[in-house]
């Protein structure tokens, strides 16, 4: 056993020898000139890291610029095309009104076809042989039918059986001058009817245009400027009506067309203060006349009629009013008479303006307008031509009524 143990350690020996001279060996042999490392290795020092606060460190002196200084490149923008100069707006075009006289004679012949009817039926019954009570009934209808009234039928019934009596034979020639006679008398009236455009005063003449709704003031104050302008007037309008969408457009509009200016105010303000400014306006500019368009209003509303006499009594604050004139439609007939009362309780009226005669209007509501108000009509509209509005002239009228 013990030399067992003995050989093991021999051999243990034995091959710890032999390794380490394959070591040493090993060891011995040098590498290449190529492979071999550097001597001294380079190392890179890390960035210090920035310092804040109390280890910050203390700023360096140098020259520093602004950025006013700094010259920086500037890149060439290409250069852009001419623009073209927008052409301004075109002012409106300056219309040159019809002279009143002669729309007078145009108007005298489309108011002969339309409104004829009501002489040719009196003619037609007047020249029967035998005018009895029936024929007298018929004429009666004829005149009320046509709108005369019943107290203005009755006048001129009675005068006719008088002059047909005293006449005896009759011609048509003498019946159409015996009832041109009598009609001028009915229409007649000893009340200036041109519209008052010159006071004597300083201050312009001042004219308020008053109305129900849908008788056409906006329109009719718009015509009466073209006419006035054409009579050598210089005129202000006053768009005081504030309620109706619009309506100060329109008439500034009506004003362009003739070159005249217009004083609005915000859709829904104060008509009277509306109105206040343009009489004030116009006496500043010297007009001649300053036309105040009001709002429609139901004559039933004691309200909206009450605002109208504030318009008229702020307006007098400035300077006198020398016309209010009431647009009526020729159209409605008696009812127009019942709207002209309630307007003639407010305001003073002045004169009438009969719109739309021409079509299905009847003649006689001339007459009983003016004995219902004791005021003239002055202006009459026959059309929706801007030139469709001229002076009322009773003769021409009547000789419209009855044809030739």
């Amino acid at each position: 056993m013990e030399i067992v143990i003995l050989a093991v350690v021999i051999a243990v020996v034995l091959v710890g020898a032999v390794s380490g001279l394959v070591v040493g060996g090993r060891r011995k042999k040098q590498l290449p000139p190529a492979e071999r490392p550097s001597a001294i290795p380079t190392i890179t020092t890390p960035p210090a890291e920035p310092r804040v606060g109390d280890e910050a460190e203390t700023p360096r002196d140098e020259s520093r610029r602004t950025i006013e200084e700094v010259d920086l490149p500037t890149a060439e923008a290409p250069e852009a095309p001419p623009a073209e100069a927008e052409p301004a707006p075109a002012a409106p075009e300056v219309e040159v009104p019809e002279p009143t006289e002669g729309r007078l004679v145009r108007l005298r012949a489309r108011l002969a076809r339309s409104q004829n009817a009501l002489g040719k039926g009196l003619l037609t019954l007047l020249s029967r042989e035998h005018l009895d009570e029936d024929t007298w009934e018929e004429i009666e209808d004829t005149l009320l039918t046509a709108d005369v009234g019943v107290v203005p039928t009755q006048e001129l019934v009675e005068r006719l059986r008088e002059r047909v009596r005293v006449l005896g034979t009759r011609t048509p020639q003498e019946l159409r001058t015996l009832l041109r006679e009598e009609l001028l008398k009915l229409v007649a009236t000893d009340a200036p009817r041109a519209v008052k455009t010159d006071n004597g005063l300083e201050t312009p003449a001042v004219v308020m245009v008053v109305g129900v709704n849908g008788t056409g003031k906006t329109t009719t104050t718009g015509k009466l400027a073209r006419v006035l302008v054409a009579d050598g007037k210089s005129v202000v309008l006053g768009a005081a009506d504030t309620f109706r969408a619009a309506a100060a457009d329109q008439l500034q509009t009506w004003g362009e067309r003739v070159g005249a200016r217009t004083v609005r105010g915000p859709e829904g303000g104060d008509p009277a203060s509306i109105a206040f400014d343009a009489v004030k306006e116009g006496i500043a500019e010297h007009a001649d006349v300053v036309l105040i368009d009001t709002a429609g209003r139901l004559h039933t509303k004691a309200g909206l009629m009450d605002e109208l006499g504030k318009v008229k009594r702020v307006v007098e604050k400035q300077a006198p009013l020398d016309e209010v004139l009431l647009v009526l439609d020729a159209t409605t007939g008696q009812n127009g008479l019942v709207q002209a009362r309630v307007f003639a309780e407010v305001v003073n009226i002045t004169g009438i303006v009969l719109t739309k005669l021409d079509g299905t209007a009847k003649g006689g509501i001339v007459v009983a307008v003016q004995r219902e108000l004791g005021v003239p009509v002055k202006l009459i509209g026959l059309g929706e031509g801007p030139d469709d509005l001229a002076p009322f002239d009773p003769e021409a009228f009547v000789d419209a009524l009855i044809g030739d």
